[in-house]
């Protein structure tokens, strides 16, 4: 079955997004990866190298690969800081394709801003950028950050590096229902089974970085995600049955012999 994800101008086979942070060597970050089929990783510009060929690259252990880098303004707190960040990283790398993330509470949530978020979703946009916005789980700001340019909307499920899964599930619902972009879930998947409940809420893909690095053993638990993401999004083309508060027999009653 061809099932393509469709991001602006860019196609994926895969639906699920990995990250390059938390890892404990570039070699673990490919190895993990390639397991989780991923075909997009993201990378903090700010914290992990893409840049500078003078240093260990992150880019050269992926040359070889068919997964493509996400840039990501982790760690800017404006937009003009989101602004900035991408366009001196464009210049340096060729690279359109980014995560606009901007932070509003550092300390405790890392949750983010969403109105400076929509102000550099603006201008980024004009600029060409193809953009994938994280965002709070408020439909709302989903479609606002559509009406601003973005390409798709990201969500997060809970704070980013809990693991608590999917605290709202309605919200990812009506924003599925809010917007024409994608929805990729993003922040808090904790386990495989996570990220299958927020494919068979409809969400386009899923995000997660901590679930796959923290784990005990990363390469399994990347080949998880990838069974996860693709079995819930099955799950949800084929469609559930209706809940039901009473028992329904499921041989047929007709025709009984006895």
């Amino acid at each position: 079955m061809s099932d393509i994800l469709k991001i602006g101008k860019y196609e994926f086979g895969s639906r699920l997004i990995v990250g390059s942070g938390k890892y404990d060597s570039f070699q673990t970050t490919l190895d993990a990866t390639l397991a989780s089929g991923s075909e997009l990783i993201t990378v903090a510009v700010r914290r992990v190298n893409i840049t500078n060929p003078e240093e260990e690259n992150l880019m050269t252990y992926f040359k070889n690969t068919n997964v493509k880098f996400l840039p990501n303004s982790a760690g800017c707190t404006t937009a003009e800081d989101a602004i900035t960040l991408f366009r001196l990283t464009r210049e340096a790398t060729g690279i359109d394709l980014i995560k606009l993330e901007v932070i509003g509470d550092t300390q405790k949530t890392l949750y983010p801003d969403v109105i400076e978020t929509i102000k550099a979703c603006e201008v980024l946009a004009k600029d060409g950028f193809t953009i994938m916005a994280y965002t709070s789980d408020d439909p709302i700001m989903a479609k606002r950050l559509e009406n601003a340019g973005a390409h798709a909307v990201m969500p997060l499920a809970s704070p980013i590096g809990s693991g608590l899964g999917i605290q709202n599930k309605f919200n990812i619902h009506f924003i599925r229902e809010a917007v024409s972009v994608p929805v990729i879930v993003d922040a808090g998947i904790g386990c495989a089974s996570d990220a299958a409940v927020a494919m068979e809420l409809g969400a386009d893909g899923v995000l997660t970085n901590t679930a796959i690095a923290g784990a005990k053993n990363p390469i399994l638990m990347a080949e998880a995600m990838k069974h996860a993401v693709m079995a819930g999004r099955m799950s949800y083309l084929a469609g559930r049955i209706p809940k039901r508060p009473f028992a329904t027999a499921s041989s047929p009653v007709d025709g009984m012999i006895f």
